[in-house]
């Protein structure tokens, strides 16, 4: 039977991200710094569930989203995109506006409260979607869309606004409730549950919200797919109400400047910081490539034989395998080796996988070893870098330098998955893999800097 840790065991022995107990014995190591020490802590416990089912609820959104247009507003023969693209629209301009001035909130905030309402909030926006089109659909309003739809795109927008809320919090509140020798492990399981949450959403999506569909319907209940990633989103407001965060008043920031001064003191702190500067450039690489995977992955599954387009899932399976491997090595091996030697060989392996993807688009089992490989060095740039961001920002700073973590990766996630589709259509899929490559290797550069200028 587990013991789990009390709250006197998670705030002992405050030593550093990548230091570790003198003399340790093999017992003691395996039973405080892998990823079974960071499932025993509770509150991280009550954090990471919290993450996932919130993650998974922002990805099925944007399905149930397009679910909605094609049953209530597409007319036959017409596309769809332009529909799609509005309520892409909409949840990414939150995105864009109010990233880093969340954070700067949430530095002055309690971050339990700031979980919580933002999920509940968030179920709350999605229940009442049935309400909103109950409007009739023919009576038009601005720029003749129908009034109905208006108030999607309103939700939509205002579900946006409280995830940038809710990011920075998550990531802030990582350090409180975790022990500074297993930041590394709990953030393999943070960074591993968002990339995964992150390249096998829009897959799951569909069908989960079929089978709601399905269940509901033997109930005469028709909004099981509503229900379904409102429900996602209260659960996981519901079970972060039972996390202990431990924050302190010296936790937040005491002195309420003007907003902009406080983003731009965010600003100043990456100037100096290039540890934390360079670690953050890193992950907005990491999450381009990514993003533009999620959508170059539906080509290669067409090009593969034996593969229709609608497999692409299984390719995106294969990389969060890929992750969850890298992800356990780095927090067995990560210790022992600096954080910059594990991004630098991650970027070049990333940069390996990816040329050697350009060159399998007709071969199934090679197409799925490049994708499992792609996986495993992604890891070894996404944990550490993250670790390096938590361990060394000071904690009245992390929510304003998340704010702008979150903001950058935003804008990184977005111009990806709105170009890769048009260069993979100008240019072809093995010349856009081949440039994906290139910029995961231009990753090396910074780790490069990072390693020239400190050992870490």
């Amino acid at each position: 039977m587990p013991v789990f840790e009390t709250d006197t065991e998670e705030k002992s022995e405050p030593v550093s991200a990548n230091s570790s107990p003198a003399n340790p014995s093999p017992t003691h190591h395996k039973a405080n710094n892998g990823i079974m020490s960071v499932l025993r802590n509770i509150s991280f416990l009550i954090l990471w569930l919290g993450q996932i089912f919130s993650q998974l609820a922002d990805k099925i959104y944007l399905v149930l989203m397009i679910a909605l247009i094609s049953a209530n507003f597409q007319t036959q023969g017409e596309s769809i995109s332009s529909w799609v693209s509005l309520i892409m629209i909409a949840f990414t301009i939150p995105a864009i506006l109010f990233g880093s001035l969340a954070g700067v909130y949430v530095d002055r905030w309690s971050k339990k409260s700031v979980l919580v309402v933002s999920n509940l909030g968030r179920g709350i926006l999605v229940l009442i979607l049935p309400f909103c089109l109950l409007i009739n659909k023919q009576e038009m309003g601005f720029f003749s869309l129908p009034w109905s739809f208006w108030l999607l795109l309103l939700v939509t927008f205002s579900v946006s606004t409280l995830t940038q809320f809710f990011a920075p919090a998550e990531q802030a509140t990582i350090p409180l409730i975790v022990r500074k020798k297993d930041l590394l492990a709990a953030n393999s399981l943070y960074t591993t549950t968002m990339m995964a949450m992150l390249i096998i959403g829009f897959a799951v999506g569909e069908p989960l919200l079929e089978i709601t569909y399905n269940w509901g319907e033997n109930f005469s209940f028709a909004y099981g797919k509503e229900l379904l990633v409102g429900g996602c989103y209260l659960l996981a407001g519901i079970v972060l109400m039972t996390m202990r965060s431990r924050e302190k008043d010296k936790d937040r920031q005491q002195q309420e400047n003007h907003p902009w001064e406080d983003i731009k003191d965010g600003l100043r702190y990456l100037q100096k910081n290039h540890r934390v500067r360079n670690a953050l450039f890193q992950l907005v690489i990491l999450f381009s490539i990514f993003a533009a995977l999620a959508v170059l992955a539906v080509r290669l599954a067409e090009t593969i034989p034996g593969m229709e387009a609608d497999q692409f899932g299984y390719l995106l399976a294969a990389t969060g395998i890929g992750i969850a491997i890298g992800a356990v090595f780095v927090t067995h091996q990560g210790k022992m080796i600096p954080h910059a030697r594990l991004s630098f060989w991650g970027s070049m392996g990333m940069g390996a996988a990816l040329s050697g993807l350009s060159v399998a688009t007709n071969n199934l089992i090679l197409a799925l070893l490049m994708t499992v490989i792609l996986g495993i060095f992604a890891a070894l740039v996404g944990v550490p870098m993250q670790t390096t961001i938590q361990a060394e920002t000071p904690s009245d700073m992390r929510g304003k330098v998340f704010g702008l973590q979150n903001n950058a990766v935003n804008i990184a996630l977005s111009l990806p998955l709105a170009l890769a589709g048009i260069a993979e259509t100008y240019f072809g899929l093995r010349i856009v893999l081949m440039i994906l490559a290139s910029l995961a290797v231009s990753g090396m550069a910074l780790t490069s800097l990072i390693t020239g200028k400190s050992g870490n």
